[in-house]
């Protein structure tokens, strides 16, 4: 194994099936989430998947540092993850780490932690391959016209915003990107995830379009909205917990979520709904709970800002991301290694 994050196992099949399975981690800042899949025909099924709230980079904004009961609770988690792995003879994965340990002073220790605790290898990410990364999990939901996209993700350390390109028939290509070191976790941290006055929630809506204005002015992205050509893509916790909460679900449904569109006057009004309540208020909806009912509020406001930035007009949900774009490439990966294997073995023979 190495410390690129790339382990690749001997053993095909999950359970005793011909299928090699492939599994994903995307530990961010607040959440550590897996999934594994096999390949099919259009794409890939998912086999298992496991989602925990570890809050990795709680106070690391502060001290710096990633504090000694993050990590236990995170290691705990990969712990079963890398269980999960084992069960499903997994043939490949990719297990990425993004802004906390961006960020934390300390996260040379964890890592080695995390190798010696559970086998598994994690790889720090820039800000630039969690944009493509989020990209290749969610562009099946882009239209095929505008031939322009935002693509954003809300995350708990960081949002990144991606100026995409769809004139290409290949794939979606990023043109630009910009990561602010401001997410729901920093933003919580920062203002309070209580009941948040109305000018706390505008001051955070104006300190981001304030960070994001520089990527507005170098690539005029509002030129290309006056003229119609331009669609909004949006996946985080954020942004399905507003279509939850818009849909008024008795309970989350991700077929229900992912995907959804939404006008920016539904966005807004949802919004500004959930920026009234309270924490005990928030926490007893089904569809936020008490793990991210201190963190909506800072969501919303985020949210808020990009649309008010960017009014495009309508927002496209996406329930997937980073650990559906590796999924997406370890398979890709593993059938050009099988055809090249094969046209090998075929010239052998033919000489």
């Amino acid at each position: 194994m190495q410390r690129n994050g790339r382990n690749w196992g001997r053993r095909r099949g999950h359970g005793g099936g011909n299928k090699p399975a492939f599994a994903a981690i995307d530990l961010g800042t607040h959440n550590c989430r897996m999934l594994i899949a096999i390949p099919t025909r259009n794409g890939f099924k998912v086999i298992d998947s496991f989602s925990r709230t570890v809050r990795l980079g709680e106070d690391v904004t502060e001290s710096g540092n990633l504090c000694e009961m993050a990590v236990e609770r995170t290691v705990e988690a990969l712990a079963i993850c890398a269980d999960k792995m084992k069960k499903h003879n997994v043939r490949a994965t990719r297990n990425v780490a993004t802004a906390a340990c961006r960020s934390a002073a300390n996260c040379e220790g964890f890592l080695d932690k995390v190798v010696s605790e559970t086998g598994l290898e994690m790889e720090i990410i820039p800000p630039d391959e969690e944009a493509r990364l989020t990209l290749a999990g969610c562009s099946s939901l882009l239209a095929p016209e505008p031939r322009n996209a935002i693509v954003f993700d809300i995350g708990g350390g960081s949002t990144e915003v991606a100026w995409v390109d769809l004139s290409e028939s290949n794939a979606p290509r990023v043109r630009d990107v910009m990561s602010l070191c401001e997410g729901v976790v920093t933003f919580c941290e920062k203002y309070g995830g209580d009941r948040i006055s109305p000018e706390t929630y505008r001051e955070m809506a104006d300190e981001i379009k304030r960070q994001f204005t520089p990527f507005e002015e170098k690539n005029r992205i509002g030129d290309f909205i006056a003229q119609g050509q331009v669609q909004m893509l949006g996946t985080s916790g954020t942004v399905t917990t507003l279509g939850a909460s818009y849909l008024d679900l008795p309970h989350y449904t991700r077929s229900k979520v992912d995907g959804l569109s939404m006008n920016f006057d539904d966005v807004i009004r949802t919004s500004q709904k959930l920026a009234d309540t309270d924490f005990d208020t928030r926490a007893a909806n089904p569809c936020i709970g008490p793990s991210r009912a201190d963190l909506v509020v800072p969501g919303c406001a985020i949210l808020e800002a990009i649309c008010e930035l960017w009014p495009v007009g309508r927002l496209r949900i996406a329930d997937r991301g980073i650990r559906e774009g590796i999924i997406n490439e370890l398979i890709l990966a593993n059938r050009r290694n099988r055809h090249n294997g094969s046209s090998k073995q075929s010239r052998q023979a033919s000489n």
